[in-house]
Parts: C-alpha cells; structure tokens; sequence
C-alpha cells in the first residue's frame, strides 16, 4: 500500500515513468495484483486518465465491487446501475480478490509501497524527480553562465532567481477528479491560512475543476473558503490553465522573463511540455494539487520542500511543507463526509432541466452547410478543396524537399498552436486583417474550425530548432528556408512558396514524434503546408495514426539508419523507392537522398500499416477524401 505522505499524483507520476521506460506505444494495459482492490475508483482514474502520457493505446482496470459503488455514488439511476451488474456478470467481468490473474503478454511489478512523494519536470510528463531534487533538476536543464542570475523588480520584494514560479494552476485534468487530492489541497490550505501564509507576490495562481460537483462539496463542508483565502480562487471549468489558457503572466514578470529569466509553471495537469502553459513559461513541473499550493508558497523551484521552512508560526517556528500537509486518516474522514451522491444527481439534473441551451440556438435548415465567407471561426477547411486522388494509382514520392528536421520528444504541442493569439503572429495578423477586435483575438482552440488561423500557428514553438538551418539559424521555432533559399522564415510562410511550386515536403524526426495530446491538427496543418512525409525514429500511436487520416506518410527508420543521415541543410532531394508495393504490415522501403544530382546516401525505411482500412485512407489522399469519395459512390 502506498505510505502515508504519498498522493495518488505521486503514484500516477511514478509508473508514467515506469511505464515510458519499459516501452508501451501502441499497447493495451491492464492492471492486476493482489493490490488492486484496495485501490480507490478515483486513484484508478488518475493513473489510467496519464495515458497518453506513457503511450498507451488504452489503460484500463478490471470492474469490481469499488466501480459499482462508484457509479451507485455518482448518482447513476437503480435501472442503470442493475443493467451494468448484470452485464458485468454475465460476462465474466466482475473481478474479485479471488479471480485468477489472466495470462498476459507482460507482466510488469510495482511495490506501492516503494514509491515516494514526487514531481515530473522539467519538461516532459515521464521526467520522474523525488520531489527533494526538484531543484537540482531545474538547475541541471540550465546553462551554467545562467544558473546564478538575480534579478530585482519594483514591483517585488524580494529577489528573483532563476526558476522563480510564474504560475502554480490547481487545474482540471485528472486530479480534480480525484476527491482525495481536492481535499488535501484545501486542508494544506487551511493549515497555511491559519499561520496567515501566502503564495509569493509574482506567482499567478488559479483553480480550475472539472466539474461543478467539485466546488459544490467543497462549499457544502467549509473547504473552498480555505482555497480562496490562499488566493487559489475558482476561475472557471474544464480545460483552462492545462491546455494554454492561463492568460498572461504579471506584467513584471513577462519582464523579468525577457531579460533572461527562466521561469517555471507548476501545475497538477497531465502535460507540462515547453510553453504548452504559457508561451513565456519553457520550464513546467506536474505534481499534486496540495503540492502546488506549497510551490506557490515558496515561490522558486529552487526551495527544498523537504527541509526549508516555507514560513513561520506565531512564535517565529519554522513551519515546512511536512507541518502543513494533512495526514492520511484526516483526509479520508474528510472524504467521507464531504463527498454525497446528491450533489451528482444535482449536477446531472440541471443539464436536462428545461430546453436544452443547444436546442435554443436559431440554424438555417439546409442540405448543405452554408459556409459564410467571412466568418473567422468557421471556414471551409483547405483540405476539403483539393483534388481527390485516384486511389487505383500507385503511391510515389519522388523530387520531394527535407523540409524541417528536429530531434527526439517533438510533441503535438510542439506541432500545432495552443493558448492565446498573439497580435504580433502570422494568425494574428491574419485575424487583424479580417476586421477582428486586437483585444479580442481568443485563443487558438476556439478558432480550430479556421484553418487559416490554425495552420499559420504550426510549429510556432519556441522550443523547436530546425537542424536543417545554420547553427546560429535554428532557434526560436520551427523556421525553415523558402523554395527559391533566399530567405529563412516562419514554416507556414516558406511552405506557401514550395507548395506554389508543387513540390512535396517531408519532415524528420527523432523518438517519440507526436507524444501529448491527440490533436488532429497537428496532422492537418502538416498536410495543409504540403508535408507528404514524415521520417521518424519512432512515433506516438496516436499521431501516426491522425497523420495516415490526412493522407501523409509515416515512415520508420530502421535501426541505425538515422544516424547515417548525412547533414543536411535543405536543398537535397528525396525519393522514396517501394511505395508502390505498400501493404498492410511492415513494408521496406529505400530513401534516396541526393544533392545537385549527386548521390549522398541510401536508408532503409519501414512503413507500417496497421490495417486495411488505413491503407485505403493513403491511397484516397486521407480520410475525407475517402468518406466523400464512398459517399458518391453510394
């Protein structure tokens, strides 16, 4: 079992590492052991919601007496409840302490009791540090000429380091789903208010829950007072803090933070990949929501939340994290009496109450979408205009151009744009340009339905260097060089110039290409730049996937091919020999890569096709060239 100051955040962390480690893209997992039915509902959800995380097509736990009582304590109807046990039953799902472990391909072992608080930073969800070398890991990912840096502002008091926290965001994904982790983070909260401590001046902090049913029993059992006397105050629902929505970060630190300041978010989301949460913020660390009130408290990822006293009590005693946290038992009487199946049927009830808020919005009947020409939410989308391809024709790719080529861990954050827009982006500027409010820009997710918006904020991450440019050139995002090589610009605008040419572009990559989130645009503003391929060491299942719906390739180097790779810089020309052989399973194939006519090299590839129907979407140029095509057929 797991010990008394380990969080349910601290065991989800542990085995994303674990299971990032052990290599699970693209497989199923279940989890067993004698353990397991111990084990909370909503510690399960929190382990299985990381998923994408570690790579997983799907996580997933056995049914057992703790789901059935889940669902009788959210509020599911009797009827509903007798159908699920019924079929749980009948097909031989309910699992008891008594069921015998199945046969499974792997077996991996964790030791609950081997686990220790923790956090995941500085970069990436599987980065796995006990939470005592927190600042030994940030200062690591520096530069040494910049670790020692100090800075002082007006508007502070106190000195700011490097690693000072900008954001600490209690925010929906797993864990306000997690009753368990909500309340520890409130009585942590009430034990600082009753010392009078508060989070340092330039952090910005921020609750965001899942649901409405999680600050109805916080407010019912006296707790969400406690959050907002330490200034974590509710600032809406759902996705927010997670996915980029935080808002810009205090007018002196965006300052401090373009003089050279590296500052950190910490936040008890899922992803914490550079500049996903703020555009300004490369540094991020994952942890539990208590935890992130205690950051908030110290102010720098550079304190020891283990030994440093992040305030005093009345009699000038150090006061650290350990005093503060609520024990075990505490947290789970609490649980107990704050968590009441009334307030899910509430919740539930409402949505249904009266005409449903869709149901009230006023829509043209048409056979027809009527698309309006100047709408800047929703238009016609670039990939619906093209030509269908003939899918009898045999696959090619020759004369095609390296048009951008980055390392291991590129993210599908990395790919396509999240959070604000800013008025100084090539989206921005299209939007000024089509009469929209400069203080009204939203953000990139809620103009997804605009491709012109979405595709000029591809590979605007700052994190991205293309190793196709000169060293000094590849910085500051994904930049790569127009056809005629004249000019190094943003991607969406050199691949206006290529595909004005017709010429096809295909970009590289190392491990992982496409981990995070399952964002569909990342692969449509591939192929809406003109990429055809992408060349990777390996990719994370879902992206593959999203970019065969677009009709782009991927494609594996197989082992070592990568590193033979000559250095290039743009200007070779790439053939790709066997596509016309492309079945579904594993085909070889050969890369020719040339430079003024001269041969540079041959690389083994392979493409992986996991079915038949995705050989299809290939063939039909992606999967709505192929829906549209079967629909006229019919």
């Amino acid at each position: 079992e797991l010990a008394s100051d380990v969080s349910d955040s601290d065991l989800a962390l542990h085995i994303t590492r674990l299971l990032r480690e052990k290599g699970v893209v693209g497989k199923f997992v279940e989890f067993t052991g004698p353990s397991l039915h111990l084990l909370p509902l909503e510690s399960r959800a929190t382990i299985a919601n990381m998923a994408p995380e570690y790579g997983a097509t799907v996580v997933f736990f056995p049914w057992d007496q703790r789901s059935a009582d889940y669902v009788q304590m959210t509020g599911r109807s009797e009827e509903k409840q007798a159908i699920i046990h019924a079929y749980m039953q009948q097909q031989h799902l309910w699992r008891t302490p008594q069921t015998p472990t199945p046969d499974f391909t792997q077996l991996i072992e964790l030791d609950l009791g081997s686990i220790e608080p923790c956090m995941a930073g500085p970069v990436n969800p599987h980065q796995q540090v006990p939470l005592g070398l927190a600042a030994e890991s940030f200062r690591d990912s520096l530069k040494a000429e910049a670790r020692n840096r100090r800075w002082q502002h007006a508007a502070y008091p106190q000195t700011i380091e490097q690693g000072a926290i900008a954001i600490a965001a209690i925010t929906s994904c797993t864990t306000t789903a997690n009753p368990w982790l909500v309340i520890q983070a409130a009585l942590f909260a009430r034990n600082a208010a009753r010392h009078g401590l508060k989070p340092k001046p330039w952090v910005k902090t921020s609750f965001s829950p899942g649901s409405r049913a999680v600050t109805d029993y916080l407010s019912a059992c006296g707790l969400l007072s406690e959050l907002e006397k330490i200034g974590f105050d509710v600032t809406g629902y759902g996705c927010m803090t997670c996915i980029g929505s935080s808002g810009a970060l205090q007018p002196a630190m965006e300052s401090l933070v373009n003089e050279g300041l590296q500052a950190v978010c910490v936040l008890s989301g899922n992803r914490n990949f550079p500049r996903r949460v703020n555009p300004s913020l490369g540094h991020g660390y994952l942890t539990s929501p208590a935890l992130v009130i205690a950051w908030a408290l110290a102010g720098h990822i550079a304190h020891d939340m283990i030994h440093d006293a992040l305030g005093y009590d009345a009699q000038q005693r150090p006061l650290r994290m350990r005093d503060l946290m609520p024990t075990r038992e505490e947290v789970e009487e609490w649980v107990e009496r704050a968590i009441k199946r009334e307030f899910y049927v509430k919740r539930r009830d409402i949505i249904w109450q009266g005409t449903p808020h869709w149901q009230q919005i006023a829509a043209p009947g048409s056979m027809h979408y009527p698309w309006e020409a100047e709408s800047t939410y929703l238009r016609r989308p670039g990939y619906l205009q093209r030509l269908p391809r003939d899918p009898a024709a045999p696959l090619t790719l020759r004369g095609a151009r390296p048009f951008l080529w980055f390392g291991d861990d590129v993210t599908t954050d990395h790919i396509s744009p999240a959070g604000a827009i800013p008025p100084t982006s090539l989206a921005g500027k299209w939007l000024l340009e089509h009469h929209e409010d400069p203080q009204d820009l939203n953000l990139y997710s809620t103009r997804r339905s605009n491709h012109e918006v979405m595709v000029r904020g591809a590979f605007t991450n700052k994190a991205l260097a293309n190793r196709l440019l000169p060293p000094e050139k590849r910085g500051g995002g994904g930049f790569a060089w127009d056809a005629d090589r004249q000019q190094i610009l943003p991607a969406y605008e050199a691949a206006q110039s290529w595909l004005a040419r017709g010429v096809p572009l295909v970009v590289f990559a190392g491990e992982r290409y496409g981990a995070g989130s399952s964002r569909d645009w990342a692969a449509k503003a591939q192929a809406l730049m003109g990429v055809k391929a992408v060349v990777a060491e390996s990719f994370e299942r879902i992206h593959r996937t999203n970019l065969i719906g677009m009709g782009i390739l991927p494609l594996h180097f197989c082992a070592g091919e990568a590193a033979r790779l000559p250095e290039m810089d743009g200007s070779e020309t790439l053939d790709f020999i066997g596509l016309d052989h492309l079945q579904p399973g594993s085909t070889p194939l050969q890369l020719r890569v040339s430079r003024d006519s001269r041969l540079l090299g041959e690389f083994a590839l392979t493409a992986v096709i996991d079915s038949q129907q995705e050989l299809a979407y290939l063939l039909h140029g992606g999967i709505l060239p192929f829906v549209i095509q079967q629909t006229l057929k019919g």
